[in-house]
């Protein structure tokens, strides 16, 4: 069960491994970009090249989805990056259903662990296997991979590591819940509840950034946030117009020089900085908004920036 590309490489790791998966359950087919044309979900379009029976429910609860999962009569649920399962559904195999989340449970339950972990400054996360039970990612843990987050690393590139990783994690999983050789263990007092950090979903007024923070925090939110869903923030001209626009690859300067106001700073040719709290963030990828993304430097040659611009609200 699952339905963006990070749930693809579990499914075609257990298929080249001979396992007999006997249904893929993922999202139905929905209207998508500015031509609304239907896109299907990475792992139904993965599932499709590879023959294998696709179900595809609107309502997990329905009868009629039940009973045809029923019909496939599997020993074991797999569960990556899809929808929190009803109880009629994840008791239906003998070998019980386990979900694959993107960090070291119990840390970052949630919808983004992968986005809050950088933002947060995190220095390790992971990736953990556990039972589903009836809440959101608090069931007993099964195996665990840890994964060291880079300096630079970004939201896309931790999401692809923790991608492969996870999908070994899950092969690894299957053959020791079919070996008997796995137990699994609760998350409770594995961390004082005072100290567990939740990953939300990331809502677009969530990606605004605060240039009132220091340059450090300022450049893990930038790359927290990217490619998806994208941090921003707006530019006003010395005429007074407001330009939306996010920003990538950020490069954080601690400076003493004053940052009193939101500034700008820029040579038109070159480089841009943004003024925080104790230095600056230059930026070396940009998008204006309804523009495509671009390096700086190819941005500034075909608009006039100068430093009498500032940052808006």
């Amino acid at each position: 069960m699952g339905t963006p590309d990070f749930a693809v490489p579990s499914l075609e790791i257990l298929l080249k491994e001979a396992y007999n998966v006997v249904g893929v359950i993922t999202a139905p087919d929905k209207p998508a970009g500015r031509g609304r044309k239907i896109k299907l979900s990475a792992v139904k379009e993965f599932a499709l090249a590879k023959g294998l029976h696709i179900i595809q429910p609107t309502n997990l609860k329905d009868t009629g989805f039940i009973a045809e999962l029923k019909n496939l009569e599997p020993d074991l649920q797999i569960v990556v990056a899809f929808r929190m399962l009803p109880t009629m559904v994840w008791k239906i195999p003998p070998l019980g259903t386990f979900n694959l989340h993107a960090s070291l449970l119990p840390q970052y339950r949630g919808a983004a662990p992968i986005n809050h972990a950088i933002i947060n400054g995190e220095k390790e996360t992971g990736v953990t296997t556990f039972l589903i039970d009836e809440k959101i990612d608090t069931g007993r843990i099964l195996l665990q991979e840890k994964v060291q987050i880079e300096n630079d690393e970004t939201a896309g590139s931790l999401h692809d590591k923790l991608m492969d990783v996870g999908g070994e994690l899950v092969l690894k999983t299957v053959e020791s819940i079919l070996e008997g050789g796995v137990e699994s263990f609760s998350q409770s007092g594995l961390a004082p509840n005072d100290r567990i950090k939740n990953a939300p979903k990331i809502f677009k007024e969530d990606c605004k950034i605060d240039w009132g923070k220091t340059c450090v925090e300022v450049d893990r939110f930038i790359r927290g946030l990217s490619p998806y869903p994208g941090a921003f923030s707006y530019m006003v001209s010395p005429t007074g117009k407001k330009h939306l626009f996010k920003v990538f690859k950020p490069k954080p300067f601690v400076s003493s020089e004053n940052k009193a106001s939101p500034s700008v700073v820029t040579d038109g040719k070159s480089f841009l900085k943004f003024g925080c709290a104790d230095g600056f963030v230059q930026i070396d990828e940009i998008q204006f908004e309804g523009k495509r993304r671009m390096k700086t430097v190819d941005f500034l040659r075909g608009f006039a920036l100068d430093s009498s611009w500032i940052l808006g609200t």
